[in-house]
């Protein structure tokens, strides 16, 4: 915890809430507190916020959550403004700015949208605002009927390659049953994210006002394992949590990636995306991949196979033919045709903008032979 440098926090909407009595302002001014001091440390930290639906229904007085769609997009449209304006409020008194950003499950699920969201997330990140992430549920109604903030937490943390994942919930942490039923239920202090047993241990939803309960947050712990992020699970109202964590304490339940980032990441790259089409490359550009690590220009790039996107994994081939790397194009196939043996100082004039200056930057590239 102490080395983590990106950090993406989760905050489930009857702590953001106080149970649906309306936002509660010390709270979420205390987690604010703790993210601008992660944030002075160096650290990167990104928020996943809940609450929106939760606040809507206070401020249009629904004692109840409703379960009709148009009704529940309502409650999000209105409980949305008051979340974001309190995030704000509180990051500004800690000399932090703020960013509302809101995905659906679709924007994560295409490569173009997927990349287009991360890079806007780094750069906030590069001009130290911290983004409070939700997803809109006013738009899509999919992502109101079956999605949940523990999963779209896991989903950023994939995305922006976050060291850590902190989901901030009603409970200490993970037990072996559901404490409030069997006294014996005995508190999980750490295990490997991904192991079978702990979704034996979850339980169902906790709460009326939320989607999500233990459950949601151990298969959110398995998915951001994926990309090497380890979780911890711990109780939002236990007092610096977010700071005595990251001082390296022992608070909550710590589910442990079981590969590291680099090689989560090359597995990912090299095992599991089906290639949309290839780039031929000279001799010099092959040889700075293969033994240098280096990215690939445009200018390396002979011939262009294939009909791909801008994010689709494409394939990296010698004049022979055989594949040297793959990896993720920054360009279309039909951009990528007309940078063929052009330097990068002339994308802007061949495309009318810039993306990248590569085709494939090395972070996003694994050497295959």
């Amino acid at each position: 915890m102490r080395a983590a440098r990106r950090i993406v926090v989760k905050v489930g909407s009857s702590l953001v809430t106080n149970d649906g009595r309306g936002l509660d302002e010390r709270a979420i001014g205390e987690w604010c507190r703790q993210l601008a001091a992660l944030a002075g440390e160096g650290r990167e930290v990104i928020m996943v916020s809940s609450g929106a639906i939760a606040e809507g229904m206070k401020r249009l007085g629904w004692a109840t959550r409703p379960h009709q769609l148009h009704e529940l997009q309502a409650a999000a449209a209105v409980g949305q403004m008051g979340l974001a304006q309190m995030y704000e409020s509180k990051l500004r008194q800690n000399g932090m700015g703020s960013a509302q950003v809101l995905l659906t499950h679709a924007d994560l699920a295409d490569r173009e949208r997927y990349l287009n969201a991360r890079t806007t997330l780094l750069t906030l990140l590069g001009l130290r605002v911290l983004p409070v992430i939700n997803e809109n549920d006013t738009v899509v109604n999919d992502e109101i009927k079956f999605g949940d903030n523990d999963t779209l937490g896991a989903l950023v943390a994939n995305l922006v390659e976050a060291d850590v994942l902190v989901i901030l919930t009603d409970q200490k942490g993970l037990y072996t049953a559901d404490p409030r039923k069997d006294p014996s239920a005995a508190f999980v202090h750490e295990a490997r994210a991904g192991d079978p047993a702990l979704e034996a241990m979850a339980g169902g939803a906790g709460s009326s006002l939320g989607k999500g309960g233990m459950i949601t947050k151990i298969l959110a712990a398995r998915r951001a394992a994926g990309s090497g992020a380890s979780t911890v699970i711990a109780w939002g109202r236990e007092p610096d949590a977010l700071l005595r964590l990251f001082a390296g304490e022992a608070i909550g339940t710590l589910l442990v990636a079981p590969t590291q980032k680099s090689q989560a990441r090359k597995r990912w790259m090299a095992d599991h995306l089906q290639l949309r089409g290839a780039v031929m490359v000279d001799e010099g550009a092959a040889a700075k991949l293969r033994q240098e690590g280096k990215s690939l220009l445009p200018i390396g790039m002979v011939a262009v196979e294939g009909d791909f996107s801008r994010g689709d994994v494409i394939a990296v081939r010698d004049p022979s033919g055989a594949e040297v790397a793959r990896g993720l194009a920054n360009y279309a196939s039909a951009e990528a045709r007309l940078l063929c043996r052009k330097p990068s100082a002339d994308i802007e004039r061949l495309l009318g903008y810039v993306a990248e200056p590569e085709m494939i930057h090395r972070t996003n590239l694994v050497v295959t032979r």
